[in-house]
């Protein structure tokens, strides 16, 4: 490994595969206290308690009961929550320098929010996010 590794503030995203939007939505809402922070679409809702990130993506019967573990796993991804876009940015170059691989390069999201994606070693999808609320949160 080269360099020296960017700054991070802990493991504060994860991202789940849900069959019914609503009724996910309601248990987070209701069981954990945790707020809506943003809905794109009717099949997504992202929520905090505050220190914390988690995004709620419906997926259908079909993609749920599939044979594709990609699809039928209930984690979509989860990720670390970075400073700046800037260290996204760096997270991005520093993980192509030592042989992580990069799903997907660095780019602006709708809400704000800043980040890129990585592959652990058995496939799983980590995304480094700066996410304007957690992300202030976290200095």
């Amino acid at each position: 490994m080269e360099k020296t590794r960017p700054p991070l503030h802990g493991l504060r995203h994860l991202a789940l595969r849900v069959r019914d939007i609503g009724k996910s939505k309601d248990f987070y809402l209701h069981v954990f206290g945790m707020k809506v922070i943003w809905e794109p679409d009717p099949k997504n809702c992202y929520l905090s308690s505050g220190n914390d990130n988690l995004a709620l993506h419906e997926t259908t019967e079909r993609a749920a009961s599939s044979s594709s573990h990609a699809d039928a796993a209930p984690l979509d991804h989860f990720g670390f929550i970075a400073d700046t876009p800037q260290t996204v940015d760096a997270w991005a170059g520093w993980a192509a320098l030592n042989g992580v691989t990069v799903l997907k390069a660095p780019k602006q999201h709708r809400d704000g929010s800043y980040s890129c994606y990585l592959a652990d070693p058995d496939g799983n999808t980590i995304q480094i996010l700066y996410e304007p609320t957690i992300s202030r949160r976290s200095t």
